[in-house]
């Protein structure tokens, strides 16, 4: 028999759930503001939903892919948002925003006393790994609460973890993109090191790919800052937002936040020359042109050229 979920936003890693749970029989009902997005659900054999509200009808869980934690909030609890569409009595949202810790706390708290649970259940991958089924989830909330997502986790992912009360999937996930940010941006100077030594970019890549510093980062990213392929998995934008989330946690807590703070000056720059909506590697380009390299898209976005 096939289970029922709802979905609101429907960005890239939102139609990379809808993709999996389709695969694992789900009934998906979504909405999105963007008709295209909708259009797309359909497409996909979804039912397109009229508002948040309508979305949560006749399911006992509602996954949320939205921007930011602001975003979220007002699709939870705003007019037509999702708590004014709860009938089931053992609803859940799923909140899979990258989200400010604090700000899925006081979301859960306000959510309870409608009597609706609340799991911040961050993932991790790009939204590419997304569509082959390659996210792990991490969850924070009622431990029974996670116990019983863990039908509609394993839909769209490969595993997923229970990390402790509300806030520690936010928490976790922004640790996570920490190093991430870490990887890439080192990925990305040495690539660059390699450029102006003369080191054919392929060749090293498949060496630092064999060596003792491989990372899954090199397999993903790599061939995309080589080709200058900075169609989207993910965006300077919101890996902007997120490198800030780090930070503020950082600053928050007195813990040194050294790499994150020159990743949010490469990403800064790299939003500040138009490259908002590009992948998030494309800061790259900053790195090529501080080494006096040919940087590949200039402000006006035109169409990448290839050294």
């Amino acid at each position: 028999m096939k289970k029922n979920i709802g979905i609101v936003g429907m960005g890239l890693m939102g139609q990379a759930f809808i993709l999996n749970l389709k695969k694992s029989q789900f009934n998906v009902q979504g909405f999105d503001t963007d008709p295209a997005r909708m259009d797309d659900l359909r497409e996909q054999g979804g039912h397109p939903m009229d508002t948040p509200a309508d979305a949560a009808k006749n399911v006992d869980c509602v996954l949320m892919s939205l921007p930011n934690s602001e975003i979220a909030r007002e699709v939870a609890l705003g007019k037509n948002g999702i708590a004014d569409g709860v009938e089931s009595e053992n609803f859940i949202i799923c909140d899979t925003t990258t989200s400010r810790p604090e700000d899925s706390e006081s979301l859960s708290k306000d959510l309870s006393k409608k009597g609706i649970k609340f799991l911040d259940s961050a993932v991790s991958g790009t939204s590419t790994m997304a569509r082959s089924g390659d996210l792990i989830v991490i969850a924070g909330g009622n431990e029974d609460d996670f116990i019983a997502c863990q039908p509609y986790f394993s839909g769209f992912s490969r595993a997923s973890y229970y990390m402790g009360p509300v806030g520690s999937g936010a928490r976790t996930k922004l640790v996570i993109n920490l190093i991430l940010s870490g990887n890439r941006l080192a990925l990305a100077e040495g690539l660059v090191l390699g450029d102006k030594a003369g080191l054919e970019q392929n060749n090293l890549l498949e060496v630092l790919k064999d060596g003792a510093c491989s990372s899954k980062t090199m397999f993903d990213k790599g061939p995309k800052m080589i080709n200058a392929d900075y169609s989207k998995q993910g965006q300077i934008k919101t890996s902007l937002k997120d490198n800030r989330l780090m930070i503020e946690l950082g600053q928050k807590l007195g813990s040194p936040m050294l790499v994150t703070s020159l990743m949010s000056q490469c990403l800064q720059a790299a939003y500040e020359k138009g490259y908002a909506e590009k992948d998030t590697v494309s800061f790259y380009e900053i790195l090529r042109g501080m080494a006096g390299l040919e940087e590949r898209i200039g402000i006006d976005n035109e169409p990448f050229k290839k050294k």
